[in-house]
């Protein structure tokens, strides 16, 4: 019901359609108190005679119609009350005065409402304008070209003033099409980047996995066909550990093809699930020991800041495996309003100490994770510090 005093039938209005720029509204409010300071000029005078104590009475309705209509920002009812208000005392006063500046009121009054209100309310308070002006005009003998030229000049600027806000409202019609578009095309694009990632999951399933499982399977049965022949080869229980380890590296390669086909298809375990089953995975090798602890209120990340915070953690686990055999492992995962903090610390160990594993890998780990973290805008540090090796990770998030 409120917004229908501002909204033509056929047309929609929008937010900020009937907003009026600060530089128009000081205009109107110029022109407005200019007229009102230069009617009591002009004849007849204030007070004097009947005509003068009408003029006093409609210019003082003038004045605080003008003062509520400029604190009636935002309030539509009193603005249209007000508006009403001004329009009929400024009619009246052009009528009483027609040889003044009284015309600007009415003038302001009927181009403000064709532009502002709709098409059945500006025209009632356009005819109500020229119907006051009209009843003073005829009552106090202005002169006959000011009683047809007045009125026309009201309707004329109250069609102008419906003209400017039939722009707007298309204007901002026009907006809001283009606003729709681009969502739509956002949308579409969303969805298309989703389809892709969903058929390179689906890809991944169908050649890696697959390929991985059936490594396994087979590296099973030549462990079973060794185990077969006799015994006492040195040579024998040396395969056995290779096909061991090679069958161990297969079972966590193909757990990490599915975390990666979880990730594409965004609908992996929260990633401090992930980091828990790690480290219990990690925890359940022989004299290996690790703990997670998250800090902040956990949420959803994007895939890629998930996977590249998995990823640090598996490399940091696996290097203190290799480099520090038996050495506890601290993981913290660490939630902040703009980043999340992986931070992965254990002690260094004793140079003396056995590292079998030491010189396995290519040694590019390290590396691709800062280019991980700089492809996702974040930063990865690893180094030794107070006995520790530390890895910290920070990534937008």
């Amino acid at each position: 019901m409120l917004r229908s005093l501002f909204t033509d039938r056929n047309l929609a209005a929008a937010p900020g359609a009937l907003d009026v720029s600060p530089v128009l509204v000081a205009v109107r409010g110029i022109v407005l108190l200019m007229a009102l300071v230069t009617v009591p000029l002009a004849e007849p005078h204030l007070g004097v005679g009947a005509a003068g104590t009408a003029l006093a009475v409609a210019l003082g309705v003038c004045v605080v119609g003008g003062v509520g209509w400029f604190l009636a920002r935002g309030r539509e009812r009193l603005t249209v009350a007000t508006l009403a208000v001004l329009g009929v005392a400024g009619g009246m006063l052009a009528g009483l005065s027609p040889l003044s500046t009284a015309l600007a009121v009415g003038c302001v009054v009927t181009a403000t409402v064709g532009a502002r209100l709709n098409t059945e309310v500006s025209m009632a308070i356009t005819a109500g304008t020229v119907a006051a002006f009209l009843a003073a005009g005829l009552a106090t003998g202005a002169p006959a070209e000011a009683l047809l030229g007045y009125p026309l000049t009201f309707i004329g600027l109250w069609a102008l003033g419906l003209t400017r806000r039939s722009y707007l409202l298309r204007a901002e019609l026009a907006e809001q099409a283009l606003a729709e578009t681009r969502r739509a095309r956002e949308a579409e694009t969303e969805a298309a980047a989703l389809g892709e990632r969903a058929r390179i999951a689906r890809e991944i399933h169908d050649v890696l996995a697959h390929s991985l499982a059936a490594v396994s399977v087979n590296l099973e049965a030549a462990e079973a066909l060794l185990y077969a022949l006799p015994p006492g080869s040195p040579e024998l229980g040396k395969a056995i550990e290779c096909i061991s380890r090679a069958s161990v590296f297969t079972k966590e390669g193909l757990a990490d093809a599915r975390r990666a086909i979880l990730a594409l298809r965004d609908d992996a375990a929260p990633l401090a699930e992930q980091l828990a089953e790690l480290v219990k995975e990690f925890g359940a090798g022989p004299g290996e020991q690790a703990w997670c602890t998250v800090t902040g209120v956990p949420r959803p990340v994007a895939a890629e800041a998930g996977l590249a915070v998995y990823r640090t953690a598996q490399e940091a686990l696996t290097n203190a495996r290799k480099h520090a055999p038996g050495q506890p492992v601290r993981l913290t995962l660490a939630y902040s309003p703009d980043e999340i903090v992986l931070r992965a610390v254990n002690r260094l160990p004793n140079p003396t100490a056995s590292r079998p594993l030491a010189a396995t890998g290519a040694g590019y780990g390290l590396t691709g994770l800062r280019e991980r973290a700089a492809l996702g805008g974040g930063t990865l540090t690893a180094g030794p510090a107070d006995g520790e090796w530390q890895v910290t990770l920070r990534i937008p998030a």
